[in-house]
């Protein structure tokens, strides 16, 4: 297996998932400018990471990873859990945090074509954007009040979120105010799969 990641980006999760599952794998980081190269759009043609590679299958897109990587290796629980039901509330929020939430981050890390070179527009873009990102964020700490983690353990779900709060703080944005995402993130890095991935992407 291989998986090709960008340091830091939404590939960091089944990156972690394969620190889990504790098999050989390859993992190949790649620039932002090689994600746009012929060889890259001729696996992936939206020119964006995650993609695996498992012998003739290609896939891209993270939810479409963990599930194949979750079918292989049952044992691993990715999703924090091994009954159907807990599972599934873990992929409730995997499908929330990266449908909803990762979506939200787009306009916050590059404003749409049409907004470019416009002021005005792109403050006001950028506004709400934030405005929704906190919105959304809010309904993970209240979950995070009676809850450790996403799953009945340490899942995919927490780690994704994890990544996205460390784009937070890139990004200038205060999660000061949420009372849970201080601990949170500590219990998510003192996970080993996560301090191994930390270590490889040039990230602890």
């Amino acid at each position: 297996m291989k998986l090709y990641y960008l340091p830091g980006a939404c590939s960091f999760v089944p990156h972690t998932a394969l620190a889990w599952i504790g098999q050989p794998y390859q993992a190949q980081a790649v620039s932002r400018e090689a994600l746009k190269s012929p060889d890259y759009l001729a696996l992936n043609p939206l020119g964006s990471v995650p993609v695996l590679e498992d012998g003739e299958l290609v896939l891209s897109q993270n939810v479409a990873i963990l599930s194949y990587l979750d079918a292989l290796y049952p044992e691993a629980r990715l999703f924090g859990s091994k009954t159907v039901r807990d599972k599934a509330k873990a992929m409730r929020w995997l499908a929330f945090f990266n449908a909803d939430v990762h979506k939200t981050f787009g306009e916050l890390f590059r404003l749409p074509d049409y907004a470019q070179g416009k002021d005005e527009l792109g403050a006001a873009i950028r506004q709400a954007a934030t405005q929704k990102l906190l919105a959304y964020l809010a309904i993970a700490n209240r979950h995070l009040e009676s809850h450790i983690f996403f799953g009945e353990q340490i899942s995919v779900a927490d780690v994704y979120l994890y990544v996205m709060l460390n784009w937070c703080g890139k990004l200038g944005i205060d999660i000061s105010a949420f009372s849970q995402f201080k601990a949170f993130i500590a219990r998510v890095e003192a996970n080993q799969g996560v301090q191994q991935v930390r270590k490889q992407e040039g990230l602890a």
